[in-house]
């Protein structure tokens, strides 16, 4: 199963990579441009990645983009564009990871014990300046 791209008047709303897709190497599922940066490392033993540190860079951020990993279980998630309209479901099960870059999104959870990690953009400025309910 292939990287699906959600997409509605040109903006890509969402990401679903399915576990089967990490390959070999590093890939990134992400473009230079997008808020958050995601990608897979693939590797055999002995490989060394060379040790570094970040620079301070400073960052104009319009958008929380989230990352969900789904670690156990699965979710159904529901995908919306900029204009709170509903796009497309998606199903995305363990060892799946979920980009969710713009519009709206919410989730279902499809089985006991599911387990989700999520990760998103900051500083986090609260709830009632970070989103708002669709």
């Amino acid at each position: 199963m292939a990287v699906k791209e959600v997409i509605k008047d040109g903006i890509v709303l969402a990401r679903h990579i399915p576990s089967e897709d990490w390959k070999e190497g590093l890939s990134f599922y992400s473009e230079d441009n997008e808020f958050i940066q995601v990608g897979a490392w693939g590797y055999d033993t002995g490989k060394e990645l060379l040790a570094h540190i970040h620079n301070e860079v400073e960052r104009q951020v319009y958008w929380t983009q989230e990352v969900l990993y789904i670690k156990k279980g699965s979710i159904k998630a529901k995908v919306y564009d900029t204009d709170e309209n509903f796009v497309e479901e998606i199903i995305a099960k363990e060892g799946d990871t979920m980009i969710l870059l713009r519009g709206g999104h919410g989730y279902t959870i499809l089985e006991d014990g599911t387990q989700v990690l999520e990760v998103k953009n900051g500083p986090y400025v609260g709830a009632d300046k970070d989103r708002r309910r669709i």
